[in-house]
């Protein structure tokens, strides 16, 4: 008996741990497509590559590949612990420093109990408690995949109701991480980056049997 409950155990922890990349690897396309789609770098910047059955493309600038690189070999190792309940792109004007869009995608962690949640402090990152939940049944690879599509589709067509964005942009990352996560010392505190009177769509989701993301564009307004 005290052998089936060890190996229920380690067959949770592995399905956690696939479960747990997936999300991860979703976040890092997410960035490099939203980098592409709202044209903060030049398409010259981008190479072609297939993924989710889609063809994504991905930044090819050195400087761009090694900041994401940093911020998902640190997100890797919190989502593999259930640390996180947001992960954030916000994108600035260069020239003014208003922040204009804001892509947020929420994480619920399913079957992990709450917490009790410390002070707020957002370290290039906040501190929040996720969302908790039953665990969902059982997905196939197939299926969550068409839910990964069908975001990056509505990603791609947002281009349809989004503001131009006006000037030179540059972009941060924001991660929302439990109070007593481990943070690297490059990991600064930040503040929420909102987009002050914005408009807010919400997007779609996708699920897998240990989590789920939902996604939410803030935008300026044209004056």
């Amino acid at each position: 008996m005290a052998v089936g409950a060890k190996e229920k155990a380690d067959t949770h922890k592995i399905a956690l741990k696939g479960s747990a990349k997936t999300v991860a690897e979703f976040f890092e396309y997410s960035i490099n497509t939203i980098l592409f789609q709202r044209g903060v770098y030049p398409a010259e910047d981008f190479t072609p590559v297939k993924k989710y059955g889609l063809n994504m493309l991905v930044s090819s600038d050195d400087q761009v590949k090694s900041y994401i690189k940093k911020i998902m070999s640190q997100l890797n190792k919190w989502m593999m612990k259930s640390k996180i309940s947001k992960f954030v792109v916000v994108i600035t004007s260069k020239e003014t420093g208003e922040h204009v869009e804001r892509w947020q995608f929420d994480v619920q962690v399913f079957g992990k109990g709450s917490k009790q949640k410390s002070s707020k402090q957002e370290v290039e990152s906040e501190n929040a408690t996720p969302g908790t939940a039953e665990l969902e049944p059982e997905k196939t690879e197939v299926q969550i995949q068409e839910e990964i599509q069908a975001i990056f589709r509505q990603i791609t067509a947002s281009v349809t109701f989004l503001p131009m964005l006006d000037g030179n942009c540059t972009f941060n990352v924001l991660v929302y991480a439990d109070a007593d996560s481990e943070v690297p010392l490059e990991w600064g505190d930040s503040d929420a980056k909102e987009i002050k009177n914005g408009e807010k769509v919400q997007l779609r989701s996708f699920s897998t049997t240990n989590h789920k993301v939902d996604t939410m564009v803030s935008y300026r307004l044209l004056d």
